[in-house]
Formats: C-alpha cells, sequence, structure tokens
C-alpha cells in the first residue's frame, strides 16, 4: 500500500513538473511604470490588433495577451511609445518610468533576450557613430573606419543576443536589416557626403552656364544674381515632374513681380529637344524654361548628385544655397511660409 502511494506522489510530481514547463500559447507581461501619469497601458500591432492592459495604483500592470504572430509591436503610455517583440509562450517583466519610457526601460524573465536587444539595438542606432546624417558628413578615409566599426558591433551583438536565446525569427530579420543598412550607406554615401558638405545652406552653388532659353538665346546662373533663384529640375518623361507644373505655375502667380526668379531646367536627352518644346508651348510654362546641356551628365546635375527628379532648389541673390533639397509646389504652405521668412 505505500509502495502503491509514493508511486501515485512520484507520478503526480512529474506530472505537475511537466505541466509547469508546458509553453503557453499568450503573452504573459506584467511589471511597473513608475510615475505613471495614466491608468493604462496600449498594445498595438498589424491588421488593427490591439490590446489594452490597465496600470493598478502604484504603476504596476499585469496581463496575458495573445498575438497571431511573432514580431514587433507599439507599447503607449501617455504619450510615450516603443516598440517591442512578442511572441506567445513568454513570461515578460517590464519596468519603466514614464519620465524616461524608452532608454531607462528594463527587460527580464523569458521573452527578454530579444527586447534587450532591440534596447541595445536601438541605443546604438541613435549613436553619432551609427546614424546616416553624422556618417554622411566624415571624410572618405574617416567613413570607412567609422562605418567598418558599427557594422561589427552591430553583428558581435545581434551573435551574442543569439546564443543567449534570441527569437530565431528576429535574428533571420535583424540579420537581413543588417545588410540592408549597410548596403544603403555605402550606396549613398558619395551623394549624401556632397548634400552634408558642400551644398549646406550659405554655400556658393554649382553653376549652369550657358543653357538653352526657349524664348531664345541662353541663359547662366550669374545672370540671376540679385533675385532669389527657385530651380525645379523636371523631365517631360517624368509623372511626378508634370503633376508639380499646376502647382508650381501657381506659386509663380503669387509670387509674380517679387524678388524672385522661377527657373525650369530640363534633363531630357537631345532627342527630346522638340518634345520639351511642345510642351512647354502646349502647358503654357511660364517662368524661364531652360533646356540642359547634357541632361543628367550636365556639370550643373553631377556637383548637386542629382540622380532623381523632380528636384528643386533654392537660392539666395547672391547666388548661394538656401535649400539644396528644397519644398516642392505642392508642398504650398511650407514653400510659401519659406518665401515669406526670406522676405521674398
Amino acid at each position: 500500500m505505500k509502495k502503491i502511494l509514493l508511486t501515485g506522489l512520484v507520478l503526480s510530481t512529474l506530472f505537475a513538473c511537466n505541466k509547469s514547463n508546458e509553453k503557453h500559447d499568450y503573452v504573459h507581461l506584467t511589471g511597473k511604470v513608475a510615475n505613471a501619469s495614466t491608468d493604462k497601458i496600449t498594445i498595438t500591432g498589424r491588421k488593427g490588433y490591439k490590446k489594452v492592459i490597465t496600470i493598478k495604483e502604484g504603476g504596476a500592470f499585469d496581463d496575458t495577451l495573445k498575438v497571431n504572430e511573432p514580431g514587433f509591436f507599439t507599447i503607449m503610455e501617455a504619450n510615450k511609445k516603443m516598440p517591442i517583440y512578442l511572441a506567445n509562450g513568454v513570461d515578460l517583466v517590464m519596468n519603466t518610468d514614464e519620465n524616461n519610457f524608452n532608454d531607462g526601460v528594463t527587460f527580464s524573465g523569458p521573452g527578454s533576450v530579444s527586447n534587450n536587444y532591440v534596447v541595445e539595438k536601438i541605443a546604438l542606432m541613435k549613436s553619432k557613430e551609427a546614424t546616416p546624417q553624422t556618417l554622411f558628413k566624415l571624410e572618405r578615409a574617416e567613413f570607412e573606419k567609422t562605418f567598418a566599426s558599427t557594422k561589427n558591433k552591430m553583428e558581435d551583438m545581434l551573435e551574442k543576443a543569439k546564443k543567449n536565446g534570441l527569437d530565431s525569427l528576429l535574428y533571420a530579420q535583424e540579420k537581413k536589416g543588417i545588410q540592408m543598412y549597410s548596403d544603403y550607406i555605402q550606396k549613398n554615401y558619395d551623394r549624401n557626403h556632397l548634400n552634408a558638405t558642400k551644398l549646406t545652406k550659405g554655400k556658393p552653388s554649382p553653376k549652369f552656364e550657358n543653357y538653352e532659353n526657349y524664348k531664345g538665346g541662353t541663359v547662366s546662373l550669374d545672370d540671376l544674381k540679385g533675385k532669389y533663384v527657385y530651380i525645379d529640375v523636371w523631365a517631360t518623361w517624368c509623372g511626378p515632374c508634370k503633376r508639380e507644373i499646376p502647382h508650381l505655375k501657381d506659386l509663380e502667380k503669387d509670387f509674380h513681380n517679387k524678388n524672385i526668379e522661377f527657373v525650369s531646367i530640363s534633363v531630357d536627352k537631345k532627342n527630346n529637344h522638340e518634345k520639351w518644346k511642345n510642351m512647354v508651348k502646349s502647358k503654357e510654362l511660364s517662368g524661364l524654361q531652360l533646356f540642359a546641356d547634357n541632361d543628367f551628365n550636365s556639370k550643373f546635375m553631377r556637383e548637386y548628385g542629382i540622380n532623381s527628379i523632380p528636384r528643386f532648389i533654392l537660392l539666395d541673390p547672391e547666388g548661394n544655397i538656401v535649400d539644396s533639397n528644397a519644398p516642392r509646389p505642392s508642398n504650398k504652405k511650407t514653400i510659401t511660409k519659406l518665401f515669406q521668412d526670406l522676405g521674398i
């Protein structure tokens, strides 16, 4: 009889242990938001996903939620928000402070490896060594050195997290993301370095010389000194360029007889020269209508690093850059305010 009881006790104990180790099909999320000014946390995701969790007095919260698939969600409290990686089967503990919601957050418990990786990754991406704006300002040798160091840190961080139990789906996404980031930085360095160092506000603008004027003769940028110059780089085959035309014509009317010259430069190839002339006529395009001397290969286009259109450029009366990538005419409120602030 004692043997039967003992056997039953062992089996029941084993059953209890097995049951406690089973992976549940939901997320158990607990923690605390210090200095919380609201009584709820909202978690949102793709396809309209939404879960509201109550914050108790003192900032503590404890609830469960079920997600359709592992992935990134947004967790919000008051007007603060940050990404959170959720997958069913985890017991995640999150502690933060409303006054330092993102940077002060800590995660513990099963599921914390993925989220602590995300916190560390975001901190790195915010640093000077990783932000594209900072990298693009560096000269070539310093850029290559800094970028190589940053990429190595990203890869080491990911591999370390993998060894500690990083979610496999997140690992695959991040592996791909690091490569995409690397490709973007390397591909865009030359053009953005130019914009970040030589095409900044107040720098002398690159010049065009003797561009054909639709009305006859030629025009050079130096001919326009004494006025602000708003340049539209476009082509007859460019759909987005043509959609800007009505807005540009309205903008020209609004600032007619003001101290500004509206200049449209076509980068059509020479075999489309007649097409350009016909479109200027049929669309009744106003302002100075010029034809670039060598389409995208023109010196002016190369010096501005222009490889996509439309592109708008604003220069001051001395020929210096106000904005090398100015607002489009369709953004009427912004471009109008810019003109007015300049006293045009």
